[in-house]
């Protein structure tokens, strides 16, 4: 689970230019602006991410004209990601260790923007545990991963704004998946019609085994259709080995897609030496989309070449461009 919000230290403070009361932390990999003096380098704070839903306390009342929500902002020219609070927002006998997650604590829940009804569909079920959510975790709390993996052969994708979906085949049984639920087959259901249309059944039956396929839902009526698409369409991300429990290394993941005849993402690069960098990493995140170079493109995934795990899981994870953040958010 995504900590929203945990005890973390002030790793540097730094100036930002033409501003006198304001400064810039940085906490994990994140840069976001404090107020001057109100830090110091090395002290605790409780950082929430953005993203994070606050509760209706006083302490909270100036993110009532947001919602209450934590969204990138731009201040003086620096663009700020995340808020810290002083340790005395947490009740008393809640024990001060860094990386302790205080989320539940605090009473902080996670945005979820609404879903169109046509992609919400109807539950069969929740989200089956055979197979994992399509969630990637944000670099800017992976030193350690990429400190691991630097100078490892990977990939790199443009992660697009859309509605995420699972198709797979389990036991005889085809499913069609959103990001939380198990859907029943209808004739208004987006993601079971691009089923249809493009016969993943058959062509997960084809395999003989128990797999999985999960791409992203872009187009009309779905996020602003921000890339000014007709229609709808599935562009494919990850192929699951249901019964070895295993993702498909690139080039099998790519091969899959070619003979099934179906779209991937916008691959990137295909020679990416992993850096240690997390801001450099950001930066590679801001460019215009493939799909549409008038706009942002959302971000970045990367992942080796051939799957790795760690202690945390897969290896893989997001660089998001925070201009498409300050642009849509």
């Amino acid at each position: 689970m995504r900590k929203l919000a945990s005890i973390q230290r002030i790793k540097a403070l730094d100036p930002i230019e033409n501003a006198d009361a304001i400064e810039k932390a940085t906490v994990l990999g994140w840069q976001l602006v404090v107020k001057k003096g109100e830090f110091q380098v090395g002290e605790l704070c409780v950082y929430c991410e953005i993203d994070s839903l606050m509760p209706d306390r006083p302490e909270f009342d100036f993110l009532k004209p947001r919602g209450m929500r934590i969204r990138t902002v731009r201040l003086r020219g620096q663009i700020s990601q995340g808020i810290c609070f002083p340790l005395n927002i947490l009740r008393l006998g809640i024990a001060i260790e860094e990386d302790s997650d205080v989320t539940e604590a605090l009473g902080i829940e996670k945005y979820e923007p609404p879903i169109p009804a046509d992609l919400a569909g109807i539950a069969k079920g929740p989200f089956p545990g055979f197979l994992q959510k399509t969630d990637e975790t944000r670099v800017q709390i992976l030193q350690e991963r990429l400190d691991a993996f630097v100078g490892e052969p990977c990939y790199t994708a443009e992660k697009l704004d859309g509605s995420s979906v699972t198709y797979f085949m389990k036991n005889g049984e085809f499913g069609v998946c959103s990001r939380n639920l198990n859907l029943l087959e209808t004739s208004e259901n987006t993601l079971w019609k691009l089923a249809r249309a493009h016969q993943i059944e058959e062509k997960l039956r084809s395999l003989g085994s128990d797999f999985a396929l999960q791409g992203e839902v872009i187009g009309e009526g779905i996020q602003s259709n921000k890339y000014q698409l007709k229609g709808q369409k599935v562009c494919f991300f990850n192929a699951f080995d249901i019964a070895q429990y295993r993702y498909a290394d690139f080039e099998e993941f790519v091969k899959l897609m070619a003979d099934f005849g179906l779209e991937t993402v916008p691959i990137l690069d295909t020679a990416f030496r992993l850096v240690n960098d997390i801001a450099a990493l950001v930066e590679m995140a801001i460019a215009p989309s493939v799909l549409n170079p008038k706009l942002p493109r959302e971000g970045l995934v990367i992942r080796p070449l051939k799957e790795k795990t760690d202690a945390l899981g897969r290896v893989s994870f997001k660089a998001i461009n925070p201009e498409f953040l300050l642009k849509y958010e």
